[in-house]
């Protein structure tokens, strides 16, 4: 019975890794991800896939607190600090405007994720073993420097309150993002208690006391894992490790210019947690600017927690599945018409009160939907945006029935969620049919950082997915076969191209040759490119199809043969103002 129970103790602690994380790790910046690539929902997607595919337990999960100005003013000068309070501080550092920056806010999360790493590298000192914080690996800040979305450094913040807690042992920082660690260099230089090893992409030059090894561009899986080899078989034995174990080192990745397969970055971290078997080891995910920088970081904890190199599944999306999971308890009477009698339905019936639709497609409440964005947490990032007092309006219009968000910020009331819906048939089969979305941010303001769409009034908040995701979750309660929209802009188009596709197979093939060959060009420059008729296809002007998109949840036949022909024989190039036309 002994050798079974320790046996049994063995596989649970096997599966058992402290994961530091908050929902407030989310950065408050709404125009964030259509500026730099850089997905702020990447903590909580892995978050959710470890602990929902139950590869962690709910006792895994630690909530940080937040970092104190004392501990961060062992590392950083007064000036740095005190300039972390204005929004045109942070506003450079995250390159976004400053009116897109609640700085409370942000310096909170900011705070909460050092914090993070703080409470890792004590709990890992004293169980010497692995911890993973989901938000970190700010390398880039220096003592009274910040940028690259570093805005303090919070691994040597971390190792200098280990220190005065009185850890006196030999520290490794094993800096594997794509970019080299000047800001950690710069934190830690002359400290002869520590070492630097770092593997990137990138030459910045050399940086003192740093043992850097710089790979060409692209490189991919085998020469990648043949150069970390040799840098462990360098870095010293140590009592304290960071793993700095960046997302920006796959193939494609926006900043990054590395070639890693998501395959290659799991055995990169499997590789690294086996040399430091045994070794205290803080994990943190530093940069990270592809759409699958979840998947890595989620990656990390399967290959620390279980030494699993099995991938995450391709279809997984984790906004879906987190929303299918906190709807599905919320009964019917709290989303929608509960069946019942009311005194407004008598009074209706009498003449004593005007008709009017209280319901959205004959099924959502206002109370409902209100209560249902705040299940999801869409209530509370807006509320970290500045909003208060949020409204649900529902009334009707001569294309269908209409949804308004209202809430009130720096002292007014705004729109911000206008949705204009009915059900329609496409393909034979009934759908959510969006007439009109709008997502505005009517407190930030547009500029060279964040320049306007076509289209646009006001800037967006950033929540497009989350407003798809909820519209599917819709589609589902009310029986439908999908969503479908039609994109009056390429951009449009573009943010839904991964749940979307155009019901035309022929269009979907101009639409995905579109994709390809003006790849390099960046959005905004092709989407006003378009609407400027400034983009050729097969040598002729394009004129933009506004067909339409849809995101089907039963299986629709779809032609792809056709689909692949058009595709094949459509070829876009891309005209600069005032300049010959080139592909992408």
């Amino acid at each position: 019975m002994l050798g079974l129970f320790r046996r049994l103790e063995g596989m649970v602690r096997g599966r058992f890794l402290p994961v530091f994380y908050d929902p407030r790790f989310r950065l408050p910046l709404s125009g964030l991800e259509a500026s730099a690539g850089l997905d702020p929902r990447r903590a909580d997607f892995a978050a959710w896939f470890l602990r929902s595919s139950g590869r962690l337990g709910p006792r895994c999960f630690r909530t940080p607190r937040r970092a104190t100005f004392e501990e961060l003013g062992r590392v950083h000068t007064p000036e740095h600090l005190e300039s972390l309070s204005r929004p045109e501080s942070l506003a450079t550092i995250f390159g976004v405007d400053p009116s897109d920056v609640p700085a409370d806010e942000l310096l909170d999360t900011i705070r909460l994720a050092t914090g993070g790493t703080i409470e890792a590298a004590r709990l890992a000192l004293r169980i010497r073993r692995p911890a993973l914080n989901l938000l970190g690996g700010f390398h880039h800040a220096g003592p009274a420097t910040a940028g690259g979305f570093c805005a303090v450094n919070d691994v040597a913040v971390a190792l200098s309150a280990v220190r005065k807690l009185g850890f006196r042992g030999r520290t490794v920082v094993l800096d594997l993002d794509a970019h080299p660690p000047d800001g950690i260099a710069a934190c830690l230089a002359g400290d002869p208690r520590v070492w630097i090893g770092s593997l990137s992409g990138s030459d910045w030059g050399r940086l003192e006391g740093v043992d850097e090894t710089v790979l060409p561009e692209g490189t991919g899986d085998e020469p990648y894992l043949e150069a970390l080899r040799a840098l462990l078989r360098r870095m010293p034995r140590a009592s304290l490790a960071f793993v700095i174990a960046g997302g920006d080192v796959l193939a494609g990745d926006r900043l990054g210019r590395l070639g890693l397969t998501l395959a290659g970055v799991r055995r990169r971290d499997l590789t690294v947690a086996k040399a430091l078997a045994g070794t205290a080891s803080v994990w943190l995910p530093a940069g990270g600017y592809h759409k699958d920088a979840w998947r890595v970081l989620a990656g990390t904890g399967l290959a620390l927690a279980t030494g699993s190199s099995a991938p995450i599944p391709d279809g997984y999306d984790p906004l879906s599945e987190r929303y299918a999971f906190l709807m599905r308890d919320l009964p019917p009477s709290d989303f929608g018409e509960s069946g019942d009698i009311t005194a407004e339905d008598i009074e209706e019936a009498l003449g004593l009160r005007p008709p009017g639709p209280r319901l959205l497609l004959g099924f959502f409440t206002a109370s409902g939907f209100e209560q249902a964005l705040h299940r999801v947490g869409i209530l509370d990032n807006l509320r970290r945006l500045g909003f208060r007092d949020f409204r649900v309006v529902i009334d009707s219009t001569g294309l269908g029935d209409r949804l308004r968000l209202l809430a009130t910020g720096s002292g007014r009331e705004h729109l911000l969620v206008e949705a204009i819906l009915e059900k329609r048939r496409i393909l034979g089969a009934e759908v959510l049919f969006i007439h009109w979305l709008s997502l505005r941010n009517p407190m930030a303001r547009f500029s060279e950082r964040r320049p306007q769409l076509p289209g646009q009034e006001v800037p967006g908040l950033g929540l497009a997915r989350e407003a798809g995701t909820l519209l599917a979750r819709m589609a589902v309660r009310l029986g439908l076969s999908g969503v479908a929209f039609r994109p009056s802009h390429y951009h449009l188009a573009y943010t839904a191209r991964h749940d979307f596709a155009f019901v035309d197979p022929a269009r979907q093939g101009r639409f995905e040759s579109m994709f390809r060959d003006l790849a390099a060009v960046p959005l905004l420059e092709v989407t006003h490119a378009v609407a400027d008729g400034r983009v050729l296809l097969n040598g002729q002007p394009y004129a933009w199809e506004a067909d339409e998109m849809a995101f089907w949840l039963r299986d629709v036949p779809l032609d792809d043969e056709e689909r692949l022909r058009e595709g094949a024989r459509s070829r876009f190039t891309f005209v600069p103002r005032g300049g010959p036309a080139a592909a992408g």
